[in-house]
Protein backbone atom coordinates (compact mmCIF):
# COMPACT_ATOMS: atom_id res chain seq x y z
CA UNK A 1 0.00 0.00 0.00
CA UNK A 2 1.67 3.09 -0.89
CA UNK A 3 0.53 6.67 0.05
CA UNK A 4 0.59 9.80 -2.37
CA UNK A 5 3.75 11.69 -1.61
CA UNK A 6 2.57 14.64 0.26
CA UNK A 7 0.96 12.49 3.34
CA UNK A 8 4.40 10.20 2.90
CA UNK A 9 6.93 13.22 3.56
CA UNK A 10 5.06 15.35 5.87
CA UNK A 11 8.22 14.59 8.42
CA UNK A 12 10.14 12.61 6.35
CA UNK A 13 14.21 14.03 5.25
CA UNK A 14 16.61 11.83 4.00
CA UNK A 15 19.55 10.16 6.49
CA UNK A 16 21.49 7.28 6.28
CA UNK A 17 20.79 4.17 8.97
CA UNK A 18 22.46 1.05 8.96
CA UNK A 19 19.09 -1.04 10.38
CA UNK A 20 15.78 -1.87 9.25
CA UNK A 21 14.39 1.38 11.41
CA UNK A 22 16.25 3.07 13.70
CA UNK A 23 14.31 4.38 17.07
CA UNK A 24 15.01 8.01 18.68
CA UNK A 25 14.33 7.53 22.20
CA UNK A 26 14.68 9.57 25.11
CA UNK A 27 16.59 7.39 27.41
CA UNK A 28 16.07 9.22 30.96
CA UNK A 29 12.48 8.65 30.64
CA UNK A 30 10.99 5.41 32.00
CA UNK A 31 8.23 5.03 29.80
CA UNK A 32 10.16 6.16 26.78
CA UNK A 33 12.57 3.28 27.31
CA UNK A 34 10.16 0.77 27.98
CA UNK A 35 8.32 1.49 25.03
CA UNK A 36 11.56 1.34 22.73
CA UNK A 37 12.62 -1.66 23.96
CA UNK A 38 9.52 -3.68 23.77
CA UNK A 39 9.48 -2.18 20.11
CA UNK A 40 13.19 -3.54 19.67
CA UNK A 41 11.79 -7.10 21.20
CA UNK A 42 8.61 -7.06 18.91
CA UNK A 43 10.47 -6.53 15.98
CA UNK A 44 14.41 -8.25 16.39
CA UNK A 45 17.68 -6.43 16.62
CA UNK A 46 18.61 -6.72 13.17
CA UNK A 47 15.13 -4.74 12.33
CA UNK A 48 15.15 -2.27 15.21
CA UNK A 49 18.12 -0.25 16.22
CA UNK A 50 17.80 1.74 19.38
CA UNK A 51 19.81 4.97 20.10
CA UNK A 52 19.11 7.19 23.65
CA UNK A 53 19.20 10.61 22.28
CA UNK A 54 20.69 11.37 25.71
CA UNK A 55 23.90 9.80 25.38
CA UNK A 56 27.16 11.98 24.31
CA UNK A 57 27.08 11.99 20.62
CA UNK A 58 23.49 10.34 20.14
CA UNK A 59 22.49 12.46 17.63
CA UNK A 60 25.51 13.30 15.29
CA UNK A 61 24.25 10.68 13.15
CA UNK A 62 21.58 12.92 12.76
CA UNK A 63 22.26 16.05 12.23
CA UNK A 64 18.38 17.40 10.72
CA UNK A 65 17.37 16.43 14.67
CA UNK A 66 17.95 18.89 17.25
CA UNK A 67 18.07 18.08 20.81
CA UNK A 68 14.97 19.91 21.53
CA UNK A 69 12.99 18.34 18.65
CA UNK A 70 13.85 14.76 20.09
CA UNK A 71 12.95 16.38 23.58
CA UNK A 72 9.72 16.85 22.33
CA UNK A 73 9.34 14.12 20.15
CA UNK A 74 10.12 10.42 19.30
CA UNK A 75 11.75 10.06 16.08
CA UNK A 76 11.92 7.13 13.93
CA UNK A 77 14.51 7.13 10.89
CA UNK A 78 14.23 4.12 8.47
CA UNK A 79 16.67 2.30 6.37
CA UNK A 80 15.83 4.25 3.55
CA UNK A 81 17.01 7.39 5.02
CA UNK A 82 13.16 9.17 5.92
CA UNK A 83 12.48 10.43 9.34
CA UNK A 84 9.13 10.46 11.05
CA UNK A 85 8.46 11.81 14.65
CA UNK A 86 5.74 11.90 17.41
CA UNK A 87 2.50 9.79 16.65
CA UNK A 88 3.51 9.43 12.62
CA UNK A 89 6.74 7.78 13.93
CA UNK A 90 4.39 5.02 16.27
CA UNK A 91 1.87 5.28 13.16
CA UNK A 92 5.05 4.03 11.01
CA UNK A 93 6.16 1.38 13.39
CA UNK A 94 2.54 0.10 13.66
CA UNK A 95 2.09 -0.25 9.97
CA UNK A 96 5.03 -3.18 9.79
CA UNK A 97 3.10 -4.91 12.02
CA UNK A 98 1.53 -8.12 10.16
CA UNK A 99 -2.62 -8.36 9.76
CA UNK A 100 -3.72 -5.25 11.82
CA UNK A 101 -0.72 -2.98 10.25
CA UNK A 102 -3.19 -1.40 7.43
CA UNK A 103 -5.06 0.36 10.95
CA UNK A 104 -2.01 2.67 11.20
CA UNK A 105 -3.10 3.92 8.23
CA UNK A 106 -6.12 5.65 10.53
CA UNK A 107 -3.65 8.49 11.46
CA UNK A 108 -3.49 10.26 8.23
CA UNK A 109 -7.51 10.45 8.14
CA UNK A 110 -8.02 13.88 8.83
CA UNK A 111 -9.52 14.81 12.40
CA UNK A 112 -7.82 11.93 13.71
CA UNK A 113 -4.11 12.90 12.71
CA UNK A 114 -4.47 16.09 14.53
CA UNK A 115 -6.22 14.34 17.98
CA UNK A 116 -3.35 11.78 17.57
CA UNK A 117 -0.79 14.64 17.83
CA UNK A 118 -2.19 16.41 20.46
CA UNK A 119 -2.32 13.46 22.45
CA UNK A 120 1.36 12.89 21.72
CA UNK A 121 2.16 16.22 22.43
CA UNK A 122 0.57 16.30 25.63
CA UNK A 123 1.66 12.72 26.99
CA UNK A 124 5.14 13.92 25.41
CA UNK A 125 5.03 16.96 27.56
CA UNK A 126 4.11 15.46 30.79
CA UNK A 127 5.72 11.71 30.87
CA UNK A 128 8.39 12.41 33.32
CA UNK A 129 5.27 13.15 35.49
CA UNK A 130 2.99 10.41 34.46
CA UNK A 131 5.98 7.41 34.35
CA UNK A 132 8.82 8.59 36.19
CA UNK A 133 12.30 9.15 35.01
CA UNK A 134 15.07 6.27 34.50
CA UNK A 135 18.03 6.63 37.24
CA UNK A 136 19.95 8.08 34.16
CA UNK A 137 18.01 11.01 34.75
CA UNK A 138 20.68 12.66 37.18
CA UNK A 139 21.76 15.97 34.70
CA UNK A 140 18.74 17.94 35.35
CA UNK A 141 17.08 17.28 31.59
CA UNK A 142 13.74 15.68 33.32
CA UNK A 143 13.21 19.23 35.21
CA UNK A 144 12.85 20.48 31.76
CA UNK A 145 9.95 19.02 31.13
CA UNK A 146 6.97 19.21 33.84
CA UNK A 147 8.71 17.37 36.45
Amino acid sequence: MRMNASIEMSYARRVGTPAAMTVLYDGSCRFCTRSAHAIQRRFGRAHVALRNFQEPGGLEPYPSITHDAAMKRMHLVLGDGRIFAGAEAFARIIATVPVVGWLAWLYYVPGIRQLADLGYALVAKYRYRLFGRTQACDDGTCHLHGA
